[in-house]
């Protein structure tokens, strides 16, 4: 069963800010063999199935019972499996890190905050906890602290996921009012994964804002032209392609948008002419 499940670690709570909300930040979840994967970057030796405690090993297997139930939606059983865990082994970072996501899903960010310090103080250099306080930080609008977590997951130089967190960081610069800065740190973000629609649809928001409509264009684009087209970017488009004059573009668009999103406020808005909304 827990084969099934992804990596405790790398989790990373599915949410929606500013001007990203049609989209999800979320962490690859990967496993290896059925077991919760470690960083690469650790400078400890490999630990192997006999070098683990009974406690461990118990730990280990309900946090990734946790894992599943949490992606489930069934939140206070992962929690409980997470007790559980810690309860074998009170010292296993990973279910501490998987408790301050159960805690942010449960709107409580004392406890989360709790939670990912605990993690941070067992394992300081595991950059995906980092990168989870600083998204809850970030939410709390106390953005000089997330930025500083976001940072110190960054400056770990194997660290695989940088992506993701650099993404994270420029939503988070962007709910701070630092456009300049969100702007660098989603071009950062595209250069290393150019296909992720949050990126995307974020720096061309970005670029429409100060009316670099062609390169807002451009961006906007690959999102749109992508699986992971929604009522959000295809409205985006259209604003761009408006403001471009590109009519068969606009009318291609707001065809997507009608026919696939007939509800959304986006079409409402289209249909309305409330190009301004």
């Amino acid at each position: 069963m827990s084969k099934a499940f992804p990596n405790a670690r790398t989790l990373l709570l599915q949410v929606s800010c500013g001007v990203a909300a049609a989209y999800l930040l979320a962490g690859c979840v990967n496993t290896r063999n059925g077991v919760v994967q470690t960083s690469p970057g650790r400078d400890a030796a490999i630990v192997t199935d006999s070098d683990e405690t009974n406690g461990r090993k118990r730990a280990k297997l309900r946090t990734e019972l946790a894992v599943g139930y949490f992606q489930a939606g069934q939140t206070t059983v992962a929690l409980d499996e997470i007790k559980q865990a810690l309860a074998a082994d009170p010292s296993f970072p990973d279910a501490y890190n998987l408790r301050g996501l159960v805690y942010m899903r449960l709107d409580d960010p004392a406890q989360a905050e709790d939670s990912f310090r605990r993690a941070i103080a067992l394992d300081p250099r595991e950059p995906n906890v980092l990168h989870n306080y600083g998204w809850l930080l970030c939410q709390q609008n106390r953005f000089a602290d997330a930025q500083q977590q976001f940072s110190a997951a960054l400056a770990i130089a194997t660290y695989t996921d940088r992506a993701k967190t650099l993404m994270t960081q420029g939503v988070c610069q962007l709910k701070a009012g630092l456009k300049p800065e969100a702007e660098r740190s989603l071009m950062q973000a595209y250069e290393i994964d150019a296909g992720n629609p949050v990126i995307g649809y974020n720096l061309a928001s970005i670029l429409a804002q100060r009316n670099d409509w062609q390169r807002a264009q451009f961006y906007i684009r690959r999102v749109n032209n992508s699986p992971s087209a929604s009522a959000e970017s295809l409205w985006l488009g259209i604003k761009i392609e408006r403001q471009l004059a590109n009519r068969e573009a606009v009318s291609r668009l707001a065809d997507q948008l009608q026919r696939r999103f007939p509800q959304s406020r986006e079409a409402i808005a289209y249909e309305r002419g409330n190009f301004n909304d």
